[in-house]
């Protein structure tokens, strides 16, 4: 869905769940974002979940929409990583 330009910071635009069936050190995982776009990473206290949130405000004249890569590595030796992009859209609000 998109997102209006008006969201207020910290606006949150999507869930995700991590999991690693593996014991250990080895199904220990931690994301990131990468690209750049006005948003950031927030991990659950209890871990396994994260929500991507509006970390400034969106401005649908300087762009529409916005792509991040979302990393998920666990903490094995090698490091094993999955990676998805993610698209937000945003919506333009009457400026009228």
């Amino acid at each position: 869905s998109p997102v209006p330009e008006d969201a207020p910071s910290g606006t949150v635009v999507a869930l995700l769940n991590v999991n690693d069936p593996d014991s250990g050190e080895n199904g220990q995982v931690r994301c990131e974002l990468s690209g750049e776009a006005p948003l950031s990473l927030v991990a659950s206290p209890s871990g396994g979940s994260y929500k991507v949130v509006t970390s400034s405000a969106l401005d649908r004249e300087q762009a529409s929409e916005h792509r991040v890569t979302v990393v998920a590595r666990d903490r094995g030796s090698p490091s094993l990583s999955s990676s998805a992009t993610l698209a937000l859209e945003v919506s333009d609000v009457n400026d009228n």
